[in-house]
């Protein structure tokens, strides 16, 4: 499969050969969202915390005698039973979200969304995304005049998928409101997902092909 690359004014110049594992795959919505979900809980960190009876500070004396005194019978003020005592049962910060993925899973998922975003016209190769100096304007400008959209429009909604020594787009990028600038070594399915449009640097399809 054969698709055409673009250069910074829009223009076709060159076409690449496009390795069919990765962007002739069906499309396996379920597997997509079991990958996505995966990647979601295993970025997810517990915060909510309720201190068990023996964290909470004081009620170390037994509050009265076990008999005699016509109570019930206690043994701390801390229990969940009392006001200001430990919760039973409550959220803990040693709870393990993570789910196990495995690597071909993690791999059909993605070959699956890069093929349907092919097939939607939602990606697009460039011979290079590189700008004169590592300026927001500057990518403001090209990504502006290759999305077509306005200069009031603030959301570009584009993912850029850049050459391994095109380190300076990564800075000129960071600021702009729904963009993201990621190393093809790093691709996943939500950044795939998250962003409408994908731009690839055409010296980054080969670290796309090589298996992660």
């Amino acid at each position: 499969m054969n698709a055409d690359v673009y250069n910074v004014k829009n223009e076709k110049v060159s076409t690449v050969e496009l390795p069919d594992e990765l962007f002739t795959a069906p499309w396996r919505p379920a597997l997509v969202q079991q990958v996505l979900l995966a990647q979601r809980a295993n970025a997810r960190r517990p915060w909510a915390h309720a201190k068990t009876r023996a964290e909470v500070a004081g009620g170390g004396r037994k509050p009265w005698r076990q008999k005699g005194t016509g109570r019930s019978r206690h043994g701390s003020i801390r229990s969940p039973l009392w006001i200001g005592g430990g919760k039973a049962h409550g959220p803990n910060k040693e709870r393990d979200y993570s789910q196990k993925v495995n690597k071909k899973m993690r791999r059909a998922a993605l070959v699956s969304v890069l093929s349907k975003k092919l097939r939607d016209s939602e990606v697009k190769f460039f011979e290079s995304l590189a700008v004169a100096a590592p300026k927001t304007k500057m990518v403001s400008e090209m990504l502006r005049g290759l999305l077509n959209i306005k200069k009031s429009t603030k959301r570009l909604d584009v993912l850029l998928v850049r050459d391994p020594e095109n380190k300076g787009l990564v800075r000129a990028a960071r600021n702009l409101e729904k963009t993201r600038v990621i190393s093809p070594d790093s691709l996943n399915v939500q950044d795939l997902l998250t962003y409408k449009y994908i731009f690839v640097e055409s010296k980054a399809l080969p670290h796309i092909q090589s298996p992660k």
